[in-house]
């Protein structure tokens, strides 16, 4: 059925872009929805030959348009200069020819890892005979909310496909011309390969509007995933009627111990910290034992200057620069996930310390030890609750690439079903299947 006209423009409203018609957006949405489902049917018993080969036709693809992707991401990217948008915001919208490629790699390796749908996780054959299997099945339709990255647009709709998802893609309207490009050659790619083009869809229409009518589609959407910052997750999280696995802010911290080599803490602590501030696993917030302090923080505070970091530091911290380059701290910048090359920081008495510390400021995503000790990394793995905590390694790593995963979903910081990086298995739901032999209760 045809969407209802759209109403009038109520007076004193800007005329709709050339190629922005009037959209009667609930009802856009809605019918986006309903195609998403009719495809999720078809697509959750496909065989993982035929969604491998749409994965390698979509990475062929991107490649083979990196010219008209970059076109439109230009396009975004002049228009967020223009805004005065944040540098560190723009990196993250910003696409050259090495992240499409990387976007078609993340594809191709999806393509390889195996499929989750139908794995068997636990089975048993009851007393009275009946046969009982548990086994992995598709969640139907995803719904996907996020901010600015474009490279997200093909990871997700990568990742929906091969655990035999209909995907719904929502992402910023800064990056709205990027992710138009992409999702238009994903969508031909994955018909001309057979599958359902309905399988990857831009939830359509602008603005807040459109994302509301997506969390209130319970019935027509299985699952919402929100990727961004605090703001946009929490707005998900209070407003939606579907269900919502949560990823979430990343207020990462580097402790470095009384034990630690300090020559690997300075390396580790610059990775974290300047690999790729914009990002969700870069570290935020820097603590050190008390007993490394006067040998350690004049080292990386130097280290860091030169890299451009501004650090947030408290009294102690401050008193080892020398040259009031530190900011003092305030509360707030404990629980700030910065996202650009800023650094908080303090001093600590005890691996106590550190840990309460971390308790009362962590956002649950990565906390890191640097240490030579194997019962303080013992007690810190053990006591830090967080989706990753890593030993004598860089913040960076959580990912899920790097955890050998393919491309992700993002980074769920919640403890129901999914925790850390969501890569194929995270993207199932399951059921019983019972098989008996005319059996009655």
């Amino acid at each position: 059925m045809a969407a209802p006209p759209a109403p009038p423009a109520p007076p004193g409203s800007p005329d709709p872009a050339p190629d922005r018609p009037l959209l009667d957006t609930h009802a856009a949405v809605l019918e986006a929805a309903r195609r998403a489902r009719a495809a999720s049917h078809p697509l959750a018993v496909t065989s993982r030959a035929a969604k491998d080969a749409a994965l390698l036709a979509m990475a062929d693809a991107l490649v083979a348009h990196t010219d008209e992707v970059l076109a439109a991401n230009a396009e975004d990217v002049l228009a967020a200069e223009q805004r005065g948008t944040p540098a560190a915001m723009v990196d993250r919208l910003r696409l050259d020819v090495a992240r499409v490629a990387g976007m078609a790699t993340g594809l191709r390796e999806v393509a390889a890892l195996p499929d989750p749908v139908g794995e068997v996780l636990r089975g048993s054959t009851l007393a009275n005979g009946l046969e009982l299997r548990q086994v992995r099945v598709p969640f139907g339709v995803v719904g996907i909310i996020y901010e600015a990255r474009p490279n997200v647009t093909a990871d997700a709709a990568g990742i929906c496909l091969k655990s035999g998802n209909a995907v719904l893609l929502r992402g910023s309207s800064s990056a709205r011309r990027s992710n138009e490009a992409i999702v238009a050659v994903l969508r031909d790619a994955a018909a001309g390969a057979g599958l359902p083009a309905d399988a990857v869809q831009l939830v359509p229409g602008e603005g807040h509007d459109a994302a509301k009518v997506l969390m209130q589609a319970r019935g027509l959407v299985d699952v919402l995933i929100p990727r961004g910052g605090a703001g946009l997750i929490r707005s998900v999280v209070t407003e939606s009627q579907v269900p919502v696995i949560e990823t979430g802010v990343g207020n990462c911290h580097v402790y470095v111990d009384a034990a630690a080599d300090l020559d690997m803490a300075l390396a580790i602590v610059l990775n974290a910290k300047t690999h790729r501030p914009s990002v969700c696993n870069a570290a935020e917030s820097l603590l050190v034992h008390a007993d490394v302090a006067a040998e350690f923080l004049p080292r990386v505070l130097a280290a860091l200057a030169d890299a451009g970091v501004t650090v947030h530091g408290d009294e102690r911290v401050a008193a080892q620069a020398g040259d009031g380059s530190v900011v003092p701290a305030t509360e707030e910048d404990w629980e700030t996930e910065y996202l650009s090359l800023d650094l908080s920081a303090a001093v600590v008495d005890s691996l106590d310390d550190a840990i309460a510390h971390i308790r009362r400021w962590s956002s649950g995503h990565t906390e890191a030890i640097v240490t030579g000790s194997l019962e303080a990394s013992r007690r810190f793995t053990a006591e830090v609750d967080a989706a990753a905590v890593v030993v004598n390694a860089s913040t960076r790593f959580t990912d899920g690439g790097e955890f050998g995963f393919g491309a992700e979903i993002g980074i769920s910081t919640q403890k129901l079903h999914a925790r850390g990086p969501m890569g194929l298995p995270e993207m199932t739901s399951s059921k019983y299947v019972v098989t008996g032999d005319g059996h009655t209760r």
